[in-house]
């Protein structure tokens, strides 16, 4: 599996003239396989890692991130977001609650990996899977946006399941994921289910024509028709004439 996807990113590092990739690193599974195979397919000195903590971002997955750079042998960089969401927080009307600053701190973090994409003539990588793809879990133009996605045809247990295989240490396999966008924060616990019952119901439901057979499978489909419009980009009218 690993080569394949390491032919894929080499293929779009070499057409597009590139100079390497940045990458966004949490500390979670997600990012730690998506640098590995980046490492892999281009060496480490074209990988950039960039860690861009909150207030909120707990120090220890930090510390992860930062060892697994070591390990991977790639630059490592940590830049707060703070001073960013200091400037919306500025913005007259501004109103925080934990879904309003999720999203910013998703776009915020996306739009510093350009910059960094840019300056250096990068591309930025993408973390997400196929799991929070379908489902919709991710923001708009924030973790969903990115040159390439390596992982978006993989569920999430094949993530782990990859991650084993590349070496990703076993502290960033067993963490709980997490986007990290408030203190306790668990993907699952927002989702409503564990990763294991919507793997195995979005699996069931491709098989099926997309018809739900059980309550679970009725859940997941929801999800993934109401965030059809993250998947297909804007909605547009037909032109007239």
């Amino acid at each position: 599996m690993p080569g394949r996807i390491e032919q894929m990113i080499r293929h779009v590092y070499w057409e597009a003239g590139a100079e390497g990739f940045v990458i966004g690193v949490s500390g979670g599974v997600d990012s730690a396989v998506a640098a590995a195979l980046c490492v892999r397919a281009v060496g480490p000195d074209r990988v950039l890692a960039l860690s861009l903590p909150s207030a909120v971002s707990a120090i220890e997955e930090i510390e992860d991130a930062r060892e697994l750079c070591r390990l991977l042998g790639c630059e490592h960089r940590t830049i707060s977001i703070e001073p960013v969401l200091d400037g919306f927080r500025a913005m007259p009307g501004y109103v925080e609650t934990p879904y309003l600053l999720g999203n910013l701190m998703a776009r915020a973090r996306m739009a510093v990996l350009y910059y960094h994409a840019n300056r250096e003539r990068r591309l930025v990588c993408g973390t997400s899977n196929r799991s929070e793809y379908l489902l919709g879990y991710s923001t708009k133009w924030g973790d969903s946006a990115a040159d390439l996605q390596p992982l978006l045809h993989l569920f999430k247990h094949e993530v782990y399941r990859l991650g084993s295989e590349l070496g990703v240490p076993q502290r960033i396999l067993q963490r709980p994921p997490s986007a990290g966008l408030w203190v306790g924060q668990r993907d699952e616990d927002e989702l409503g289910l564990s990763y294991e019952e919507i793997d195995r119901a979005l699996a069931s439901l491709a098989e099926n024509e997309w018809k739900a057979r059980d309550e679970v499978e009725e859940r997941v489909l929801s999800r993934v028709r109401s965030s059809t419009h993250k998947r297909v980009g804007a909605f547009t009218l037909p032109s007239e004439g």
